[in-house]
């Protein structure tokens, strides 16, 4: 039997082949690493040196709740270090504080609604206006054509 010269499996492997990763700019802010249950958000605390305590104490009312640094170690290089919320996360005046993501999901539902209940109102309010003879507008429905047949 004559010798096949073959490369070994492990060289022909797709993750071998793959080319590099581009560069990119840095993030911003950088996110933690999800977490499930959580959604994660940079709540403003200050703003050109002046706190805003008005902003953090709504958010904090609205269920936020800030991150402590030793439970997110990949972002521990950006610890408070003194102050009320000695032991979070800061970058540029802004904290990261988490949510129950069954709250995110609420408060949606929630501004869904209220837009609805809008929109609703809007045209029960233009329609009074409406003539039979010559309607404002048609249902909203559209329908697509593609030129002429």
């Amino acid at each position: 039997m004559s010798e096949q010269n073959r490369k070994p499996r492990e060289v022909e492997t797709r993750a071998v082949m793959q080319r590099p990763d581009a560069w990119r700019p840095p993030e911003q802010l950088p996110m933690p690493d999800p977490r499930p249950g959580w959604e994660h958000r940079y709540i403003r605390i200050s703003m050109v040196g002046s706190s805003d305590p008005k902003n953090i104490s709504m958010r904090l009312r609205e269920g936020y709740e800030p991150c402590k640094s030793e439970e997110y170690p990949e972002l521990m290089m950006h610890e408070v270090q003194d102050g009320r919320f000695k032991g979070g996360i800061e970058i540029g005046g802004l904290l990261l504080c988490r949510i129950p993501a069954e709250f995110v999901k609420q408060a949606s539902d929630y501004y869904a609604k209220q837009n609805q209940a809008q929109m609703e109102s809007v045209d029960n309010s233009f329609m009074r206006n409406s003539d039979p003879r010559m309607p404002l507008f048609k249902d909203r429905r559209s329908e697509v054509t593609f030129g002429k047949n």
